[in-house]
C-alpha cells in the first residue's frame, strides 16, 4: 500500500491523538474539550489561520500552498461528535464520560484530518488553499447545515469539498465510493392516534387507538411494497409505539408512534411524505379515530458529483488498488449532504475491518486505517491543486 512516507512515520502520533479523543466523547454542539484539543493540535501543526466558535464549537482552519496562481480552494471535512451510548469495549482508553461514546468513529475521522493537516502544513506541495472543516453535531444536530448557513463556503471561498467515513465490514485501508446518491435522506415522523378510552372488558363502548395504530403501522409498509417503483430505495420504519396506559385492562385514549423514512431520490422523498399522511389519516378515520402527524424533513440525500467522484477515485487508487468504485448505496444518512448541496464534492468510505458496526456499544475504530485515510485527504489536495 503506497501510503505517504511521512504519514507512515506519524501513524503512532495520530493514533495517540485518536485514542485521547476517544476518552473524551461529547455530544452534538457541546464539544468544548474536543474542540480545544483540535485547536491546540492545529496550532502545533502550524496552520495559517484558525477560527473557532463556528457553529458553536466547530473549527475552520486554512493551510496555504507554495503558491496560489490558480486561486483554487478545497474543503476537507471531519465530524467530531459522539453518541449517547454507554461504551462496552473494555479498551484501556475507553470513554471517561459516562453514557457517551465515540461509537461511530468520529474520533478517527478527526484524527485523520489532523494527520493530513500536519502533512500538508509541513510539505505545502500544492498550489492553492486547503480549508479544514471540523464539524460538530453530525449525529442528529445538523452541524453541517449550520456551518453552511453560517456561510463557511462563501467566507472561505470553498470551491469543492470532500469528506470520509469509516466502514465496518470493508478491509482496513480499502475504499468504497459511488457517483450519485451514496447515502439516504433521513426524515422523522410522529403520529398520535386518538380514540376513546374505556374498560378492556367493554371494547364496544370505547374506540381503540391501539387497533387503529396497528393498522396504520401495517398500512405504512405498503408504501415501499406497493406505491413506489421496486427499483427505487425506500425505507419506512415505525420504531416506537406507546399508548398512554400500562394497565392490562384499560383501552387507552391515545397511541403514539415514531419512526423514520429513508429515500435516495428527492421526488420519491416528497411522494412518501404525502402518501404517509394520506394513509395515516384515512386509516385512523376508518377505525373511528383521529390522527395528528408531525413530519420533519431531516438530512437530504448525500449525492456525490460525477466529476468529483472521479477525482476521489483517482486519489484513492494512488493510495491502494483496493477501491470499490460502484459500491451499493447505504440507507443511513449523513449531514455532509448539506455541504455537498452547497458545493460539488464527494464522500468516500474507508474500510474499518470486521467487528461490530457503528452505533454499537462494542464498536472499535481500527487505527490501522489511519495512514490510508490521511493519505487520501492529502492526495486529494495535491492532485486537485498540483504545483505549477
Amino acid at each position: 500500500m503506497p501510503i505517504k512516507n511521512r504519514l507512515a512515520e506519524t501513524h503512532a502520533q495520530i493514533t495517540e491523538w485518536r485514542r485521547h479523543l476517544h476518552t473524551i466523547p461529547e455530544l452534538q454542539f457541546d464539544l468544548h474539550q474536543t474542540s480545544a484539543f483540535v485547536a491546540d493540535r492545529l496550532r502545533e501543526i502550524g496552520v495559517d489561520e484558525i477560527t473557532t466558535g463556528v457553529a458553536q464549537t466547530g473549527i475552520v482552519a486554512t493551510i496555504k500552498g507554495r503558491s496560489d496562481t490558480k486561486g483554487r480552494v478545497i474543503g476537507l471535512r471531519a465530524d467530531m461528535d459522539a453518541l449517547p451510548i454507554e461504551e462496552a469495549t473494555g479498551l484501556d482508553f475507553a470513554s471517561t464520560h459516562p453514557g457517551k461514546m465515540h461509537a461511530c468513529g468520529h474520533d478517527g475521522h478527526t484524527a485523520i484530518l489532523l494527520g493530513a493537516a500536519q502533512y500538508l502544513a509541513e510539505t505545502r506541495n500544492f498550489d492553492g488553499t486547503v480549508v479544514l472543516l471540523f464539524q460538530p453535531a453530525e449525529e442528529g444536530g445538523g452541524g453541517g447545515r449550520v456551518m453552511v448557513e453560517e456561510g463557511v463556503m462563501d467566507r472561505w471561498g470553498v470551491q469543492e469539498v470532500y469528506g470520509m467515513h469509516n466502514m465496518p465490514g470493508l478491509e482496513p485501508g480499502h475504499f468504497a465510493i459511488r457517483s450519485g446518491a451514496l447515502l439516504a435522506s433521513a426524515d422523522e415522523f410522529e403520529i398520535v392516534v386518538t380514540g376513546k378510552g374505556g374498560h378492556a372488558a367493554a371494547p364496544h363502548e370505547a374506540v381503540d387507538p391501539n387497533l387503529a395504530a396497528a393498522h396504520v403501522l401495517i398500512g405504512l409498509q405498503s408504501i415501499a411494497s406497493r406505491w413506489v417503483d421496486p427499483l427505487k430505495n425506500v425505507v419506512v420504519s415505525v420504531c416506537a409505539l406507546h399508548s398512554d396506559t400500562e394497565a392490562h385492562n384499560v383501552i387507552p385514549q391515545t397511541c403514539r408512534m415514531r419512526g423514520t423514512v429513508r429515500t435516495l431520490d428527492p421526488e420519491v422523498r416528497g411522494f412518501v411524505q404525502k402518501r404517509l399522511q394520506e394513509i395515516v389519516t384515512a386509516t385512523a378515520q376508518a377505525h373511528g379515530c383521529t390522527a395528528e402527524i408531525a413530519y420533519e424533513l431531516g438530512y437530504p440525500v448525500t449525492v456525490n458529483a460525477e466529476d468529483n467522484t472521479h477525482h476521489a477515485i483517482e486519489a484513492a487508487l494512488k493510495v491502494t488498488p483496493h477501491v470499490d468504485t460502484d459500491t451499493p448505496p447505504i440507507m443511513a444518512a449523513e449531514d455532509f449532504a448539506f455541504m455537498l448541496n452547497a458545493r460539488p464534492g464527494a464522500y468516500i468510505m474507508l474500510g474499518n475491518g470486521d467487528g461490530p458496526t457503528v452505533h454499537h456499544p462494542e464498536y472499535v475504530f481500527d487505527d490501522n486505517a489511519i495512514p490510508a485515510g490521511c493519505s487520501w485527504f492529502a492526495e486529494m489536495v495535491e492532485s486537485r491543486m498540483p504545483v505549477a
